[in-house]
């Protein structure tokens, strides 16, 4: 439970930190285990963790920036260092996809010695670790609303469909024996190709959110209903939000009675920017248009 009762970016951090973490020890493992057992789909294996770790490393600094607060050069923060650091991460993605099958088309074309049997072994066990911080990771990226967090989790879930790919491979490999040394490094080609795929998925919403795109309809039909349920709110005419980092902004254009002093239309729009504030949905800040209600128009 006490992870839970931390800030967003203090869950994200520590979640890196243990990818990170792991992510070294399996490094290791992987590129010496390739290395030992002539497989260059383990080692392919190894240098996309190591795009994880250090992809892993550059989350942790923007998120890092990202809890910074509001300044006169950023008064509305440094949120967007996180949605930029998602797409970074997916960038190192679409690299290590590149990296790994141009090499892997060189590997074809060269003839080499079988993998070793251990290396299954290896890979069984990577497998496992990988599919599990991934959704672990997941998991807090989806509670916190972070696509940074989400892209980190994706680096985990390519390093267990690369992991997946050399499996198969040296499967193939080993049973069809020799003449079949290749099918090692065709498995760390499609696994490129699908580590490419998830990599321009996952830029999308970085991008969208560096665009100040609008949230889901759910939150805004929340934030919608919260503002049009104060009393004395005739109805709710404008409603923007946009993400900043971990939190949201929202501008809001509220009706009411045209004949209510300025003073009680400034009271009003407090009672809606206090409900946005105190509602759960990582409201940051409200600012509030005040227009006179005009009935003939409804």
């Amino acid at each position: 439970m006490a992870s839970i009762d931390l800030h967003p970016s203090e869950r994200a951090i520590r979640t890196t930190q243990l990818g990170i973490a792991i992510s070294l020890v399996l490094v290791f493992l992987k590129a010496i285990s390739g290395y030992l057992g002539h497989s260059y789909a383990l080692i392919a294996d190894a240098t996309e963790t190591g795009a994880d770790v250090f992809s892993s490393a550059l989350l942790w600094i923007g998120l890092r920036i990202a809890m910074k607060p509001a300044d006169a050069d950023h008064p509305y923060g440094h949120g967007k260092a996180e949605p930029l650091v998602s797409i970074v991460i997916s960038m190192f993605l679409m690299a290590a996809a590149i990296w790994i099958g141009w090499h892997a088309i060189e590997f074809i074309r060269t003839p080499h010695t079988l993998p070793k049997k251990f290396t299954l072994a290896v890979l069984f066990v990577v497998i496992i670790i990988k599919e599990t911080m991934f959704r672990y990771v997941l998991k807090v990226g989806k509670e916190i609303k972070s696509n940074a967090v989400k892209a980190d989790a994706y680096h985990h879930r390519s390093d267990a469909i690369t992991s997946i790919a050399a499996l198969i491979g040296i499967i193939i490999a080993l049973i069809g024996g020799k003449g079949y040394e290749g099918a090692d490094d065709w498995a760390a080609l499609i696994a490129s190709v699908l580590i490419m795929y998830n990599a321009i998925q996952l830029m999308r919403p970085g991008l969208a959110e560096i665009m100040d795109a609008a949230p889901s309809t759910e939150m805004v039909d929340k934030v919608r209903i919260l503002a049009s349920g104060i009393a004395h709110v005739e109805a709710v005419e404008k409603c923007y939000i946009r993400k900043m980092g971990f939190e949201y902004f929202v501008d809001l254009h509220i009706q009411v009675a045209a004949d209510l002093s300025v003073a009680e239309g400034h009271a009003i729009a407090h009672q809606v920017k206090d409900s946005l504030l105190n509602s759960g949905l990582s409201v940051k800040d409200v600012l509030i248009h005040v227009e006179p209600f005009n009935r003939n128009k409804v």
